[in-house]
């Protein structure tokens, strides 16, 4: 009995910090209780999304399955959520493409630089099979890929003016823990910091980085703004998410239950997509008002960008240039 004890402190802490089920069928015992890692507030659209998700799942199967949702990165962060989904300690998960493409390095193609030439494009794009493709391409990590969410474009924002690539020269520049970030810093002449996204307000704040990159909400929703004031609009990036079960979770239920669990995850990402779109707007006019300096690149200038960054498209896309291709041209007549 005593060798339980800390694996329930743990479980009342995790409880206690905020894990909660659905708020459905109540009236018999459930035969699954999953769990499901978010790293983002309350009223994040990904969090909001998860929910929708877990009460869904819940109400279709009559209370059978239940899914705690875990915000404020309380499971830990999606490096350490990664390594738990696939080896079953956690169920359930959404996470940034450039922490899963640690583990299954395909995914890099998603996250070129300047890959989509806009929103609808990359929607084309992961709405077909391609996107079929690559939620597939997880299944030999031990995980099972059920549905993509928006996440919007990243945007660079620093501690002083940035409106040429000459400015970006040497500073420090915080990016995700991923490698095709730091080549992607590196090329375009700064110094990249990867580090984990709860300590970039200190970083910046201390001086300890000169910058960050990132989409509207998450800018916004950190308090990142407050202490680097400067906005700039080139759309480096958008790095789509994926919303995962892990294979070993999906193995204990019956074809019937992983059907439903896929159809909830789909419906959940067009739930987030919505959310995702009134969040951005808000988020861009909340800092704006604020007075945050937002700096559009011209097209000349952002070609420069481009330029810089295309000896990554042969360092990560090399045996895939084929898909590249057929990623470029999609939605072109």
């Amino acid at each position: 009995m005593m060798a339980r004890c800390p694996l329930l402190a743990v479980a009342l802490a995790v409880t206690l910090a905020g894990c909660t089920a659905g708020t459905g069928q109540r009236d018999i015992e459930p035969e699954f209780i999953f769990r499901y890692a978010e790293n983002q507030i309350e009223d994040y659209p990904t969090t909001q999304a998860a929910r929708y998700f877990a009460e869904a799942v819940e109400e279709r199967t009559g209370g059978r399955i239940q899914i705690e949702v875990c915000p404020l990165g309380v499971l830990g962060d999606e490096p350490s959520v990664i390594d738990q989904l696939r080896f079953g300690g956690v169920d359930f998960t959404r996470v940034s493409l450039s922490s899963l493409a640690e583990v299954s390095s395909s995914l890099n193609v998603l996250q070129l630089p300047y890959l989509y030439r806009d929103a609808s494009h990359m929607w084309e794009v992961l709405g077909g099979e391609i996107g079929d493709q690559f939620l597939d391409s997880v299944s030999g990590a031990g995980l099972t890929g059920l549905s993509w969410f928006d996440s919007g474009a990243r945007n660079f924002y620093t501690v002083r003016e940035v409106r040429r690539l000459e400015d970006l020269q040497g500073m420090r520049i915080r990016v995700q823990e991923s490698k095709l970030m730091v080549d992607m810093m590196k090329l375009l002449g700064a110094q990249p910091l990867p580090m984990p996204y709860s300590d970039v307000y200190s970083a910046l704040k201390t001086g300890r980085a000169d910058g960050a990159e990132n989409n509207w909400p998450s800018y916004e929703s950190t308090g990142h703004y407050e202490v680097a004031r400067y906005y700039l609009m080139d759309e480096h990036t958008r790095v789509p998410e994926m919303q995962l079960a892990s294979s070993r979770t999906m193995a204990k239920l019956t074809a019937e239950d992983q059907e439903i669990i896929r159809e909830c995850a789909r419906e959940s990402a067009l739930v987030e997509r919505r959310l995702w779109a009134e969040r951005e707007q808000a988020s861009e006019a909340l800092v704006k008002k604020s007075g945050v300096v937002v700096i559009t690149l011209p097209p000349e200038e952002k070609r420069r960008f481009q330029q810089a960054v295309l000896p990554l498209y042969q360092s990560y896309a090399g045996a895939d240039g084929e898909i590249v291709q057929d990623i470029l041209s999609t939605g072109q007549q």
